[in-house]
């Protein structure tokens, strides 16, 4: 799996005034500190950014650079900002991201070609996000062909089906079931396409002490599935470990939920029984609540 570490994002408070200050100790220890756990690239989220992109973007890319030799995601909608993110990149980079959007064809996907850059494409279209999984296929098979045309190859396209948060009511599950299998029928229809996925999405509005588990089960499931990669914390060290395999028990017994089995929580530890009822909300056996560990 590779896990594009999501800490450098402009929506943390010291993110956003180290970039505004120019702070690079700050940025820099994100950056170490996420290549030392195991990220494979470094995802720069600088939102919208209007003010100073040029000269920004070269500190923040270059500040990252100079301690780390991964290679950078750059996320942001502004293509202006984009294109100067990836002037600077010295490894090969990644879009994070383009859509269906006729604006994100029209300016965004061409920097992909001009830059040599794998991209990432959401299934986002000028409608919003499809809803069902049939009409996400095929909205991203018309953005992939589209990017075809430009002379970006099916192998250079990362696919997100976009998540949402499972407390969502109603919406949150279904969706993350379909993208289950989205995720699973991905390569049948577009042969060589990478997937990857905004992963602390699926917890979003989640008390913050239950985020976790519910990451790290949903990671487990979509990786199940094919799953290439995925925007996450590389700071949680289980999170990390269910990626390498540690946990081969825990793994298992998510399996099993995904396949349907009715497994007896009463012989399973505390922590063992946790991921099975978290399991059973992403896969919408259960319904959500703020209180599903404790049912």
């Amino acid at each position: 799996m590779i896990i594009i570490g999501e800490n450098i994002h402009v929506i943390a408070k010291d993110v956003s005034v180290a970039i505004r200050e120019r702070n690079a100790t700050v940025i820099q220890g994100l950056a170490k500190e996420q290549t030392q756990s195991g990220a494979h690239y470094i995802d720069l989220n600088v939102g919208p950014m209007k003010k100073d992109t040029e000269e920004t973007m070269k500190w923040l890319v270059n500040c990252v650079q100079d301690v780390t030799g991964l290679p950078l995601s750059i996320d942001t909608m502004n293509p202006v900002a984009m294109e100067a993110g990836l002037k600077y990149c010295k490894k090969r980079a990644l879009i994070n991201s383009a859509s269906g959007k006729t604006d994100s064809k029209a300016q965004m996907l061409p920097l992909a070609k001009k830059y040599n850059c794998e991209v990432v494409i959401s299934v986002m279209t000028d409608k919003g996000m499809p809803p069902e999984v049939e009409s996400k296929i095929e909205s991203i098979m018309e953005t992939v062909s589209h990017a075809n045309e430009l002379g970006i190859p099916n192998e250079d396209i990362w696919v997100d089906p976009i998540i949402l948060p499972v407390s969502t009511a109603g919406e949150g599950q279904n969706i993350a079931v379909g993208n289950l299998e989205f995720i699973k029928i991905l390569q049948d229809v577009l042969p060589g396409v990478k997937s990857t996925v905004g992963l602390s999405n699926i917890s979003n509005g989640v008390p913050a002490h239950l985020r976790p588990i519910l990451n790290r089960t949903y990671l487990v499931m979509l990786a199940k599935n094919g799953l290439y990669s995925a925007i996450a914390d590389p700071l949680d060290e289980e999170l990390m470990a269910f990626m390498r395999g540690e946990l081969p028990q825990i793994t298992d017994l998510i399996h099993r939920t995904m396949d349907g089995e009715e497994i007896d929580l009463s012989p399973l530890s505390q922590k063992e029984a946790a991921y099975v009822k978290t399991a059973r909300v992403l896969m919408a056996q259960s319904l959500y609540s703020d209180a599903w560990l404790e049912i």
